[in-house]
């Protein structure tokens, strides 16, 4: 199964209320990413041809790629959490047996969310002096505050994303490395 597909079927492993939020926030998530790269594709593209084939730019392409960076980069940093697919440095966490991983599974996923909502405050803090500075992109001509409304969705989702990934190790008798990843290796890898 492909990572669209898996990500299409999410079904998160939490019970209720907060494995429906997981599932649709997995599923809003889908979408920003594959609009958002298909949208920097296709204004690129765009551009190329526009440049060499008439030998005219497009003027806005550059500002337009720059807000699509930004949507994918900070929807991108939930859907990393929710897959596990997160930077690791696993020498001590391997070398614990399976309680002392859950404890500091639930740990990291605890001190992470912390840290995802204090940058959450902060982005907004910035966000609302660019709104009082009143910026404007200078191609497009709207408020450049609005490009950067997704820096606090990205650090909200995987705020909540590493909270349920604490909640899914508090109540299940496995490691999870989010709600829906368990700890281990695959075949294809080989633990060091």
């Amino acid at each position: 199964m492909t990572d669209e597909e898996s990500e299409m079927n999410y079904r998160s492993g939490l019970p209720g209320i907060l494995g429906t939020i997981d599932t649709l926030i997995s599923k809003i998530e889908a979408v920003i990413l594959a609009v958002g790269v298909l949208l920097m594709a296709v204004n690129t593209i765009a551009n190329v041809i526009g440049r060499f084939a008439l030998g005219e730019s497009i003027f806005f392409t550059g500002e337009i790629n720059r807000i699509l960076i930004i949507m994918i980069t900070f929807a991108g940093i939930g859907y990393a959490a929710r897959h596990g697919r997160h930077i690791r440095m696993s020498a001590i966490y391997d070398a614990l047996p399976v309680g002392g991983r859950k404890v500091l599974m639930v740990t990291i996923s605890l001190f992470t969310a912390a840290v995802m909502f204090f940058l959450l405050y902060y982005s907004v803090i910035y966000i609302l002096d660019l709104y009082d500075k009143g910026r404007i992109l200078p191609a497009l001509g709207f408020p450049i505050f609005i490009i950067y409304i997704w820096v606090p969705m990205g650090f909200l989702i995987t705020g909540i994303q590493y909270l349920l990934t604490a909640v899914k190790n508090l109540t299940s008798r496995d490691v999870y490395l989010s709600t829906g990843v368990l700890d281990g290796y695959k075949d294809t890898e080989t633990e060091v």
